[in-house]
């Protein structure tokens, strides 16, 4: 109990105390200028999040009926849409947002996307600051890059850094990869989930949804691009479709000689030892052993690049597929089907 007054006491002190003039900046460096005009331009637009949800099994048995949780989102809208991770909101009850007036106002799911960390959040007020939501394809490594979120119930807590690399994949909670993520060296803890990464000019360029355990300063966020597209499906049908082809597969060495007869770079492909009656991969006249080494563009040497092709391609629309059988390169016209239990 001493510990969350004391939070309270300093992040009420926080809120009172003036914040510095951009007619200031002559006081400071270049780079205090840079993370001091980002903040004052995303930092109105960034939520602090309160969530109840149902307590584990184990604890519903001791008498505990839900548990408490705590993350950060960022307006997206002026009519109180607000981008945030599936993570923090998933299976909620109850969720509280509260803005950097210090209001705290009711807040209802829109759409919650586990397969990439994603959810839309609406709260009950209107004529909010809306965050700026840049283009994350023009991110460089070395770009100073700020986080602002509620890590460990310290409001609009602020931390910077620089981009460490761009293109990695991240697994979601649900097995799932993420592409294209952004890793970062500012630094993030509980709570900083769903809150925004922004850019020197306090442009989104990201959401930060993960720190690897017992590493430090290897931190990551969703690009906004990713994000972007998501929250439009969440905020229009409430959901995002994906693509399903019905197959069960594993990854196999190819023999050498027939990849280098068909150009095939990779030492793999996606062995298909299982296919489901009834679906996409069916009606395609794809067959148990077929070796798939392309889709679309795209070459498949694991079960990652499988999934990660689909996700490229809309569903309902032509899509070929290359494959290997008895030794030889066979295209495939094939129509994606919607994954099942997302509709």
């Amino acid at each position: 109990m001493r510990t969350l007054q004391m939070v309270s006491e300093i992040d009420k002190e926080q809120r009172a105390a003036p914040a510095p003039s951009i007619d200031d900046a002559p006081a400071f460096d270049a780079y205090s200028q840079a993370v001091i005009g980002a903040v004052q331009r995303v930092g109105p637009a960034v939520v602090s999040l309160a969530v109840a949800m149902p307590a584990p099994e184990r604890l519903q048995r001791r008498g505990l009926p839900e548990v408490q949780g705590a993350g950060s989102g960022v307006i997206i809208a002026p009519d109180g849409y607000v981008l945030t991770n599936s993570h923090v909101v998933h299976a909620a009850r109850r969720m509280e947002a509260r803005l950097q007036d210090g209001r705290t106002v009711a807040a209802q799911l829109v759409g919650d996307d586990p397969h990439s960390d994603l959810a839309v959040i609406r709260v009950s007020d209107g004529g909010l600051p809306v965050a700026d939501l840049g283009d994350s394809s023009r991110l460089r490594v070395g770009q100073l890059v700020v986080a602002v979120g509620n890590p460990l119930g310290f409001q609009a807590t602020v931390t910077a850094g620089v981009i460490s690399a761009l293109g990695r994949t991240l697994r979601a909670e649900n097995g799932r990869l993420i592409e294209n993520i952004i890793q970062t060296d500012a630094a993030l803890n509980p709570g900083n989930s769903g809150g925004p990464l922004a850019d020197s000019r306090g442009t989104v360029i990201g959401i930060n949804t993960a720190v690897i355990a017992g590493f430090q300063g290897i931190c990551f966020a969703i690009p906004v691009n990713t994000a972007k597209w998501v929250a439009a499906q969440l905020i229009r049908e409430g959901r995002v479709r994906r693509a399903y082809l019905g197959i069960l597969a594993q990854v196999v060495t190819l023999d050498r000689r027939i990849a280098v007869a068909y150009h095939i770079e990779a030492p793999t492909a996606v062995r298909v030892s299982e296919v489901n009656p009834d679906t996409a991969a069916a009606r395609a006249g794809i067959q148990a052993g077929d070796l798939i080494v392309k889709i679309g563009e795209t070459p498949v040497a694991t079960l990652d690049d499988l999934q990660l092709a689909l996700g490229r391609y809309p569903i309902g629309k032509p899509l070929p597929v290359q494959v290997l059988r008895g030794g030889t390169i066979t295209t495939l016209d094939l129509t994606a089907t919607e994954l099942p239990g997302e509709g």
